[in-house]
C-alpha cells in the first residue's frame, strides 16, 4: 500500500483530467467450489436476475454471472471461501416487502432493516452462501 501519511490533503479528482469512473460494471462475490447450482436456485430463482454464459476460458474456471438490465452479479469460486459479512453489493429492489417475504418464506432468511440513512427503506440478507447484500426499496415503483 502506498504510503500517504505525508499528504496534507486527499487527491482532488478534477485534478486528473482526461478521465472519469462513469459506472459500475458488476460486483463479483465468492462461492464455494460446486455451489453453481445454489447460486442459480438465489439469483434465478428468488433475485430474477437471469444467468448469461461467462466466455470459455472463464467459464473453465467455474462460478456463473447473473443479470437484468444494469444489474449484474458474478459469483466466482474460492478454494478457501469466506463470506463477504461487510463487503456487499446493494441492489435497488421494486417490491421490497414482497422479495423479503418470499426470501423469508422459501430461504428462511431474516431481514437485518436498518434505518440508519434517513429516507432509505433497506435491509440487508445473506445469499446461501452467507454473503451480505443489501436490498433498498426504490420508491417510485
Amino acid at each position: 500500500m502506498p504510503d500517504v501519511s505525508a499528504r496534507t490533503s486527499a487527491p482532488d479528482a478534477a485534478s486528473a483530467p482526461g478521465w472519469t469512473v462513469v459506472a459500475v460494471d458488476h460486483v463479483q462475490l465468492a462461492m464455494p467450489v460446486g455451489g453453481e447450482e445454489l447460486a442459480r436456485w438465489f439469483y434465478v430463482g428468488s433475485l430474477g436476475l437471469v444467468e448469461v454464459p461467462k466466455p470459455p476460458p472463464l467459464a473453465a474456471r467455474g462460478g456463473c454471472w447473473f443479470e437484468r438490465g444494469h444489474v449484474r452479479v458474478h459469483l466466482g469460486v474460492e478454494v478457501d471461501f469466506v463470506p463477504a459479512r461487510k463487503a456487499h453489493p446493494a441492489l435497488v429492489v421494486a417490491g421490497l416487502d414482497v422479495l423479503v417475504g418470499a426470501l423469508e418464506r422459501t430461504w428462511g432468511l431474516s431481514a437485518r432493516w436498518s434505518d440508519e440513512i434517513p429516507g432509505t427503506r433497506r435491509c440487508h440478507v445473506d445469499d446461501p452462501f452467507g454473503n451480505r447484500i443489501e436490498l433498498i426499496e426504490d420508491p417510485t415503483w
